[in-house]
């Protein structure tokens, strides 16, 4: 082939394949509108909050005696145009409602309801990048006991943290697409996996293992003696409900240092107000136990290496059942079965049978024994008397 003919033929092939590659375009770069990178301005922030504030309340909403059939659409169901769900956030929205729908038909049959519920979401910080934003959020839920048994405590509630994903399509409009929980995930209206603890010290042929306890209800009597141990069970609980949400400026706060959080610190600084002494020596020695603003024991801090501590210590008892724990005790459970605790919460009151515990990461007091089962039902659980 001559040199022009190669080179006409070149030009023939160059100009075809732009054709084709014109074809290939998405539509929308053919002459669709297309916006710059949108700018997040108060406005939108404020609708960011708003749809947040939905999305909660909905599932706080769900758990609520009698407003399964008159709730109505979804607050979520209002949102469209500039900021909405976006058709997979939406369809995983309601699979999360009937999920806690079932969950509450499980709390019920273990007479436990809610007559009312209020959550609250303030936002906390916006990060936006492209056609990204990163919204982190403050969720506060407050859910009120109906008087089934009579005596329940006034009301459950926490503070939850969660980081919102927003996406915007090629009109500027945002969508949310995803929803991130940034503590411990333990929220009575969070369907989510909880995350589990890693394995710190090493489990050997004498470490001690703690038995399983029962969840059946109801468990069978066991009594606590109050005036036995010369502790004061009644410090601890005002502990544990003094500092749920407002953290001790003498201890550290490990709440979002990975698995595990800031439960066992917690549940162990209430142990110490109410008498626990502290066991001095090497931090990695499971048989020590002490905690101060300065240095901890892993037995101060880890879920494991509590328990050996409080078993190896003659410290606290086995419980067959969850529902003898009564004031001052210890719950922990291991949420995938692996043999390596997860969580760690403290009893704070106790009625008619039903313990309520107070714990950290996430931060929640006098949520019932039963609303943990009926949310982990296939988890281990250990009940310690103190």
């Amino acid at each position: 082939m001559s040199r022009t003919r190669r080179r006409a033929a070149i030009l023939g092939a160059a100009a075809t394949s732009v054709v084709a590659g014109v074809a290939l375009l998405p539509n929308w770069s053919a002459g669709a509108a297309v916006v710059d990178d949108p700018k997040v301005d108060a406005r939108t922030k404020a609708t960011f909050q708003r749809l947040a504030d939905a999305v909660f309340t909905d599932r706080t909403e769900a758990l609520v005696d009698g407003k399964q059939d008159n709730r109505g659409k979804p607050l979520t169901d209002g949102f469209s145009g500039d900021v909405k769900l976006s058709s997979k956030q939406n369809r995983t929205e309601d699979a999360t409602l009937s999920s806690l729908d079932q969950r509450k038909e499980r709390l019920a049959q273990l007479g436990e309801k809610y007559s009312k519920g209020s959550t609250a979401v303030t936002l906390d910080a916006t990060s936006v990048k492209g056609r990204k934003a990163k919204v982190a959020v403050t969720e506060t839920t407050t859910l009120t006991y109906e008087k089934v048994r009579g005596d329940e405590p006034k009301a459950t509630g926490f503070q939850a943290h969660h980081e919102l994903t927003f996406t915007a399509d090629r009109h500027g409009n945002w969508q949310l697409t995803g929803i991130r929980d940034t503590d411990e995930g333990l929220a009575v209206n969070q369907t989510a996996k909880p995350s589990v603890a890693p394995m710190v010290a090493t489990v050997t042929s004498t470490t001690p293992s703690a038995p399983k306890a029962s969840t059946s209800y109801p468990g069978p009597a066991n009594a606590k003696n109050f005036t036995a141990s010369g502790l004061d069970y009644k410090a601890m609980a005002t502990y544990a409900k003094q500092y749920w949400s407002s953290y001790n400026p003498a201890y550290p706060n490990f709440n979002g240092h990975g698995a595990g959080g800031d439960c066992t610190n917690f549940v162990s600084q209430a142990l110490k107000a109410g008498g626990w002494k502290h066991v001095p020596g090497y931090v990695y020695d499971y048989t020590k136990w002490f905690g101060n603003a300065d240095i901890q024991s892993d037995s101060f801090v880890g879920v494991n290496e509590w328990s050996w501590f409080a078993q190896n210590s003659k410290r606290t008892t086995s419980l067959a059942n969850v529902y003898q724990l009564d004031v001052g005790d210890v719950l922990q459970v291991d949420f995938d079965k692996d043999g390596s605790k997860d969580h760690t919460m403290i009893v704070t009151s106790r009625s008619r049978g039903v313990p309520y515990v107070t714990y950290h990461s996430t931060n929640t007091y006098s949520r019932s024994v039963a609303s943990i089962i009926a949310s982990y039902p296939t988890a281990a659980y250990y009940a310690y008397r103190t």
